[in-house]
């Protein structure tokens, strides 16, 4: 047999270049596997697989070894008490018994109001029981700062739906559910079954999760025994805006008077959260913010010792100056600098393909060939949603009208509270949303003067989206008076890193804070227990604050910008006039006139600056000073360099068609407004382009030349655009 052999073209496979380095399996022989000689880059040592694995699992063990000890200590000897708040699903619900019984599951020390001390010798565990009153704004602010909230439940298994909406928009800490139905008769357990079956759905229906939750059942009193047990064993976490700040919720309050107007508070306490400081600023909900005078700790009321507290006295207190001071001459203009001229020069030199007989302004309003396409198409998606959304808000019109047709019947005083002019207020201001809904930013042209003198302060876009707008430019007054954070990101993050680090007096310190220049008329105020929180460098400071919000599916009602609305921002309340603008990653963004009903919008206002990722509600105040919940949302920023535009647009209707040109009539009533208006390019309803070539006679009459032929039944429009500003106002609520 004759075997095959090679000839001398036979190709040869190339070994591989590996380096002049050893390989993994070298170094694996010899036992070396992973060890390399030298520092790393970052100037360490480098580690081998096994020992980085040890050094995870040692970190791994210290995390787990500090949380067990911090579930462990909460509530315990050296920590501040378990603040477990109390609050009734309904006005409707006494909680006169619960208290009484949950008093007899260990040593109580009654406090202000309904809320005590208990102390649980059985479980080690200590707990401040707050019980607040019935103004929804004291509910919020007691479960922001408790450790707990504990939902009590009757039999009817109601709550109210703006406490519910509310707390799920502010942030909820754990939640328990305690249903009390404490009777004489005995029921069988079908009946409990079938009840528990029954509360498991309305706490789906309230979108209560389930998977953690827990719920107790108080039929008798000594069901009350193992509540304490229960309220022990949960998973603690605390509120994300109040992570980096100090807080407390006091147990005694006292305001000593220095003068006919204000005076000093002493709030008694235990700290929680990151500390305090006594060079910080506190804020206290509805009056405002204030200094530390000084901090003194005082003997802890679980135990039996009664050493002098440690001072610890303000050294450098912040300002309290909200606004900035106005300087009359920063508004002076200034010669233009050898880098605006340079500018200038380049975009001269900027080739650009316009009609013959053009001139250099004339060209500067017009866009290229490829500028045109992806303006029409953003417009057309434009049209397209605002097709949609009118669709759907004229569907939700008809059924609100067909589910209030029968809210009276048979009424004989119906008419009782009736005010014509209130009636008339809300017709005109219905009737305003309305078209503004169906045709969004049309207005006429006026006819008594001039459009130019009229719409002086807008101006033409050749496009929305990627025109340029500086934020400097044309500011009002009120702008000399806020503050403005450069690279606010980073400087957000440097503040908190600050704030992290340890405090003079540190959390769980039983402690007196006096607070300096306080008004009176915080004696008048109702609620049982009162919290105050710490404030960061400059969250003082007056800013622009824009706050993403979505409409509450319950509110329809019309609200005009700049209307005068309760905001709560994080743990700050405060009365605003803020303006409605489109959430957009643009940097410009359309003003909506109306608060929309449908998807998420931003609202702007003047308001303190706020350095954590805060909740944001708006509401409504009554006219009996009630308030209804309007919007749910979170902080997006502190930038008043966020430009919002008011756009209008102008229409006129084709009389004369040929091919691509065509002579439009009522977009302008005079010759000297065409001429003014001319380098602005103008728009029809179906998505044709066009400029204006020349006037036609003295009535307003001009020739438009189009990208395409247009219909006789297409409208010509002229969108106009002036950036806004927030209105001035600002009272703590």
């Amino acid at each position: 047999m004759v075997s095959h052999k090679a000839g001398p073209l036979k190709q040869a496979k190339k070994a591989h270049k590996h380096g002049k380095h050893r390989s993994k399996g070298a170094l694996s022989v010899k036992g070396k596997a992973g060890v390399v000689s030298g520092k790393g880059k970052s100037g360490v040592a480098c580690l081998t697989k096994k020992d980085r694995r040890n050094r995870d699992k040692q970190i791994k063990r210290v995390k787990v070894t500090s949380s067990a000890a911090d579930k462990r200590g909460l509530g315990g000897a050296g920590h501040a008490p378990l603040c477990v708040a109390l609050v009734p699903a309904h006005a409707g619900i006494d909680l006169t018994q619960t208290l009484q019984l949950l008093k007899k599951q260990g040593e109580a020390q009654t406090l202000s109001g309904n809320s005590f001390y208990l102390m649980s010798n059985k479980l080690k565990k200590r707990f401040q029981v707050v019980c607040p009153g019935g103004s929804i704004f004291d509910q919020l602010d007691s479960v922001k700062c408790a450790d707990l909230l504990v939902i009590v439940w009757d039999s009817s298994f109601n709550i109210d739906p703006l406490l519910r909406t509310c707390l799920f928009a502010q942030g909820l800490p754990p939640v328990q559910h305690m249903v009390v139905q404490i009777s004489e008769q005995r029921v069988n357990d079908k009946e409990i079954s079938l009840q528990k079956k029954q509360f498991n759905e309305v706490l789906i229906k309230n979108n209560f999760s389930l998977s953690n939750i827990k719920v107790q059942y108080m039929r008798e009193e000594r069901d009350f025994d193992n509540v304490l047990w229960s309220l022990v064993n949960f998973k603690h976490h605390t509120l994300g805006f109040l992570k980096d700040r100090g807080y407390l919720i006091s147990s005694q309050v006292d305001l000593q008077e220095n003068g006919p107007q204000t005076g000093t508070l002493v709030v008694r306490g235990y700290l929680r959260g990151r500390g305090l400081d006594p060079d910080q600023l506190v804020h206290i909900p509805g009056h405002g913010h204030f200094r530390i005078s000084k901090i003194v700790s005082s003997p802890d009321p679980f135990s039996e010792s009664s050493l002098t507290g440690t001072v610890y006295e303000s050294t450098n207190p912040p300002t309290l100056e909200m606004e900035c001071e106005v300087d009359e001459m920063d508004a002076e203009q200034t010669w233009p600098t050898e880098q605006d001229f340079a500018e200038a020069e380049d975009a001269k030199k900027l080739a650009k393909r316009v009609p013959k007989g053009t001139s250099a302004y004339q060209a500067v309003w017009m866009l290229s060939d490829d500028e045109e396409e992806e303006e029409e198409e953003g417009e057309d998606m434009e049209d397209r949603e605002g097709e949609e959304e009118s669709e759907e808000s004229e569907e939700e019109y008809v059924d609100l009208e067909e589910e209030e047709s029968d809210c009276y019947k048979d009424s004989d005083n119906y008419d009782v509270h009736f005010e014509a002019e209130e009636e008339a207020a809300e017709l005109k201001k219905f009737r305003e949303a309305r078209d503004d809904e169906q045709f969004p930013d049309e207005m006429d042209t006026p006819t008594d003067i001039a459009a130019r003198i009229r719409f002086q302060k807008y101006r033409g876009l050749k496009s929305f989206r990627t025109s340029g707008w500086d934020p400097q430019e044309n500011l009002p007054r009120d702008y000399a008076r806020i503050s403005q954070i450069k690279n606010f990101r980073m400087v957000r993050k440097s503040l908190l890193k600050q704030s992290g680090s340890d405090k003079p007096v540190s959390a769980g310190s039983h402690v007196d804070v006096y607070i300096s220049d306080v008004p009176l008329s915080l004696k008048d105020s109702n609620s049982s227990s009162l919290a105050i929180f710490s404030l960061l460098p400059h969250e003082q400071r007056l800013s622009v604050q824009h706050v993403a919000q979505a409409r509450h599916p319950l509110s329809t009602v019309d609200i005009k910008s700049k209307e005068h609305l309760l905001a709560q921002v994080g743990f700050r309340r405060y009365v605003v006039r803020p303006i409605f603008s489109q959430h957009t990653k643009s940097n410009k963004h359309k003003l909506e006139r109306f608060m929309p009903v449908t998807g998420n919008f931003v609202a702007s206002f003047y308001a303190p600056i706020t350095l954590t990722d805060s909740p944001a509600m708006l509401f409504k105040i009554e006219e009996d000073s009630t308030v209804s919940l309007l919007s749910t949302g979170t902080l997006l920023s502190c930038d008043p360099d966020r430009i919002v535009c008011k756009r209008i647009v102008l229409s006129g209707h084709p009389c004369k068609i040929h091919k691509r040109a065509a002579v439009i009539r009522y977009l302008f009533h005079n010759r000297e407004d065409i001429a003014y208006f001319k380098p602005v390019q103008v728009r029809t309803k179906h998505g044709r382009r066009g400029h204006i070539k020349e006037a036609l006679g003295t009535h307003g009459h001009c020739k438009i030349t189009f990208d395409k032929p247009i219909q006789q039944s297409d409208t010509v429009l002229l969108p106009l655009y002036k950036r806004v500003f927030p209105k001035w106002h600002f009272e703590y609520f």
